[in-house]
């Protein structure tokens, strides 16, 4: 049994208990029903959790089902790329993938039994003349002059929809409720229209195709879902899916129960505006690091327990808000933080000549892979004459507290000995090329003779380094809420330094590792090497995160 997010406490977790102890609910069956339109993000993450493990905690099933319904909108590449990050993620869905598309048969003829009973109707009203029929929030709606066809002209009508006998718009099937309803979702709405586009399941075979609303309940029923789980602006849907299945002869009643959907600050997760990123190529791609599809965090370096571990930590409520992206850092850092090995990487190199050894020295330090896992056993770091440190590491007029190196200032080599620097080199420009320093070869493992060495820097042998090129991924927003101003455009706040790609000198180690190893980068944060990029002896790195953790410190202080 997993630990994620349903297996604390919550108002769905607490009612399934209930039904099952009062033997309301033989077996449990929830499902995870993507449309195919796009890749799944952050929020597809916490229902994913609730629905997989809810099924896992009680012993029942969980269906993987794609809404299959809008063949102009999906595409094969969003079906693979969906379940391939379930499986990422460490689920597994209840027998075959399953599919709206399946059930389309059984759908019509439903549609069909609605006719005959007089609860639907074709309609020829064009899309604008429905959105004015319908009326508003605080005006009811009208009657379509076509709603009181007879159903022997509304089956042959809607026959001929079938058959391809008209044109995209010209006609809808329309379920008969109640146009004067306070709820507009009962307002006669849409059954099927007319689309004359092939499916990536069904082929040519259809020329209309069922509406979500009408699809998603009854696929419920066909497969006996037992809770079928919703985010909260399902909410007013709810009383439609009741209604159809109140009114069609279906198998089994699933019961809808909504709950808070996952919203992130300084993100969107519209899928509309994710695919108008990708169009417009702002970013690399559906699985771009900075995007907030289950795929991008995958190839920033997010493990599947770090994800899971945040939608434990969001929970699952009914109340709606904003979580702070802070706590989704925190939790891959504490994955990371047990579980990744280290090394060293230098970000902005600045060469360093150890001037009183000699031009062949070479010493090796078999240091830990991780101060605290002896399971990842030990790395070697050569260190010669000639080395590279961080650029930032060095200051020619250091303020007060400036513990690195300094003119006539003492530093540590993480895992090796305390240098001095003695000369200052600059090029042409006037800028610092090269430092020339001196070795004390009697501080290896302890401090110096009557003086105090407080800094310790990470460094990397010229003669060993290996070139790695770093993507330096930060926000892609830099306002909390990019998409809160509705005449606004959301486009207008992205982070123009969302991404810098710097050549950086990496230890030994980095040579031959393999895509998507992540590491801790000594004193500068966590990485992982590009999935599709990288490759041994050329790797290429993604920040995942920075070792800095202001959202722990934040809890702390609360």
């Amino acid at each position: 049994m997993s630990t994620d997010s349903t297996s604390a406490p919550n108002f769905i977790r607490n009612q399934i208990s209930e039904e099952l102890e009062q033997g309301r609910l033989n077996q449990l069956v929830t499902r995870f029903p993507p449309e195919p339109n796009g890749f799944l993000h952050i929020g597809h993450a916490k229902s994913i959790c609730l629905n997989f493990g809810l099924a896992e905690q009680f012993g029942g099933r969980c269906h993987l089902r794609f809404d299959d319904t809008n063949p102009a909108k999906e595409e094969q590449v969003y079906i693979d790329a969906i379940r391939d990050d379930i499986e990422w993620l460490g689920f597994h869905w209840s027998g075959d993938v399953r599919y709206a598309s399946d059930y389309f048969e059984q759908l019509y003829e439903w549609a069909c039994h609605l006719i005959r009973e007089g609860l639907a109707y074709v309609d020829d009203l064009d899309a604008e003349q429905m959105r004015e029929y319908r009326g508003t929030l605080t005006e009811p709606g009208r009657p379509s002059p076509w709603r009181e066809r007879s159903v022997a002209e509304n089956l042959a009508l809607f026959e001929a929809m079938r058959n391809g006998d008209f044109e995209e718009g010209e006609k809808v099937l329309r379920a008969k409720i109640d146009m004067a309803s306070p709820n507009i979702n009962l307002r006669d709405p849409t059954l099927y229209r007319i689309r004359h586009a092939a499916h990536h399941q069904s082929g040519e075979r259809w020329k209309i195709y069922p509406a979500y609303d009408f699809t998603h309940g009854q696929s419920d029923a066909i497969e006996g879902i037992t809770h079928s789980l919703c985010t909260l602006e399902f909410e007013d849907h709810r009383p439609l899916y009741n209604w159809f299945l109140e009114n069609l002869p279906v198998p089994s009643q699933p019961r809808q129960i909504e709950f808070a959907r996952l919203n992130l600050n300084y993100t969107v997760t519209s899928k509309r505006k994710l695919k108008l990123l990708v169009d417009n190529d702002i970013v690399d791609g559906w699985d771009d690091p900075r995007m907030p599809t289950i795929s991008g965090m995958r190839r920033r370096g997010y493990t599947p327990a770090s994800v899971r571990k945040f939608c434990d930590m969001v929970g699952v409520a009914r109340a709606a808000g904003v979580v702070d992206i802070q706590m989704l850092y925190h939790a891959i850092r504490s994955d990371l933080e047990e579980n990744a090995p280290r090394a060293m990487c230098v970000m902005k190199p600045l060469k360093v000549v150890l001037s009183n050894l000699e031009e062949a020295f070479e010493q090796r330090f078999e240091v830990a892979g991780h101060p605290a896992r002896e399971d990842m056993g030990t790395r070697s770091l050569p260190l010669t004459r000639e080395i590279w440190i961080d650029r930032d590491d060095f200051m020619e007029e250091p303020p007060k507290k400036f513990f690195r190196l300094a003119p006539g200032q003492e530093v540590r080599l993480r895992n090796a000995y305390v240098i001095r620097c003695d000369e200052v080199i600059h090029d042409d420009s006037g800028e610092v090329s090269e430092l020339r320093c001196s070795v004390d070869l009697e501080t290896l493992g302890r401090n110096p003779e009557g003086r105090k060495v407080k800094g310790v820097i990470h460094w990397v042998s010229v003669a060993h380094g290996v070139p790695v090129e770093v993507r330096n991924y930060d926000n892609l927003f830099t306002v909390e809420a990019p998409d809160r101003d509705r005449d606004g455009d959301f486009l207008d706040h992205l982070n123009p330094e969302s991404l810098e790609t710097v050549q950086a000198i990496g230890e030994p180690a980095l040579a031959e590792i393999e895509p998507e190893s992540r590491f801790q980068f000594e004193r500068v944060g966590y990485f992982c090497a590009d999935r599709y990029d990288s490759a041994p002896g050329r790797p290429v790195f993604n920040r995942t995160v920075s070792l800095k953790d202001g959202w722990a410190k934040a809890q702390k202080k609360a």
